[in-house]
């Protein structure tokens, strides 16, 4: 029987009460009590792997097993009864990026690019490990995920350097890669956003509510743009309009998703005029979340120069906000933020 098949059994250890998250600041933190990863650009994913059965979660603990059955038949081939594992399911690219755009293709498919970026280990056995710290940590997980004969199969451990957070971020800029993500290697596993865990963007990048979408015109097909914004205070207020990083075949599934959700009213508070919109616009229920990257926020807080990266499907539309960097002092504690 395949050890992906579903069971009963019941796991001997808890799932955390969330995932840990980054803060997003300006610059990476600097000194020896910190380790670098690479940011990836891809689904935060929980594994679980319990005897019988192996389990994919989303950031919100959403069952997405089946979205990524390669991802689940290598976990269960992973030398464990029983672990619970943190990371990024993305696609890699030969150049050593991964690519959100790509990863909208790769949905319950059998994508030979589509790799578990794996850079956590909560629980090994019957033993949980939210309490040790990160570095230790991870020398269990390079233990548990190493390559059988040398050949990196759909689950990669996402190494990291200790120190010199600046040197990498540039290096990693320099690259064309998303960014990195800087963790405390002294602190244990600490659900939600805090400052343990840092993420430094080389590019603009923010999830943003879809609240209409304009008509084509001329020659193109599907839809022109897609009008978008974010909460503030209970609100969603508008951003601006993303005409950009749209493939046909994308231009006519956004149509088809959108058009069932119309409705007479726009969401945005204020209403944006027509000026900004264009005349023939229509208003949908702000349900999707899109990934947008953008050159920069305008004084109004409209975006500039916005292009369309793809849906996220793992996010809630209610709960978007505008992502400001954090200002963190260089003797800050490493507290969580409430």
């Amino acid at each position: 029987m395949s050890r992906v098949a579903r069971s009963t059994a019941t796991p001997a250890f808890g799932l955390p009460r969330g995932l840990q998250l980054a803060t997003l600041v300006d610059h990476p933190p600097e000194g020896d009590e910190w380790l670098h990863e690479q940011k990836f650009d891809g689904y935060r994913i929980l594994a679980v792997l319990e005897p019988g059965r192996v389990r994919l979660l989303s950031r919100r603990f959403k069952d997405w097993t089946a979205e990524f059955p390669t991802i689940s038949h290598a976990v269960a081939e992973l030398p464990a009864r029983r672990a619970i594992l943190d990371g990024e399911v993305a696609v890699l690219l030969p150049d050593g990026r991964t690519s959100f755009q790509g990863l909208q293709n790769a949905f319950g498919g059998q994508d030979p690019n589509l790799v578990y970026f794996v850079f956590d280990l909560l629980a090994i056995q019957d033993e949980s490990l939210v309490g040790l710290p990160l570095e230790q940590r991870k020398a269990r997980l390079a233990a548990l995920v190493q390559p059988q004969g040398g050949k990196p199969g759909a689950i990669r451990y996402s190494d990291h350097v200790i120190g010199h957070g600046g040197a990498l971020f540039q290096l990693a800029c320099a690259r064309g890669l998303e960014g990195i993500v800087s963790k405390r290697r002294d602190q244990p596993y600490q659900p939600g956003r805090g400052l343990t865990w840092q993420k430094t963007k080389c590019q603009r990048r923010q999830e943003l509510v879809i609240g209409g979408f304009t008509d084509p015109e001329g020659s193109r097909t599907g839809l022109g743009a897609l009008l978008v914004g974010y909460y503030e205070h209970g609100k969603l207020c508008y951003a601006g309009k993303v005409g950009t990083g749209y493939s046909n075949k994308m231009l006519a599934e956004l149509r088809q998703l959108l058009e069932p959700i119309e409705q007479a009213g726009s969401s945005f508070e204020p209403e944006p005029a027509r000026a900004l919109t264009g005349p023939h616009r229509h208003w949908v229920e702000p349900k999707y979340v899109a990934e947008v990257a953008f050159g920069e926020w305008t004084a109004d807080g409209r975006l500039r120069h916005p292009s369309f990266q793809g849906l996220r499907h793992d996010k809630i539309a209610r709960e978007v906000v505008r992502e400001r960097a954090a200002v963190v002092l260089a003797d800050s504690p490493p507290e969580s933020l409430p």
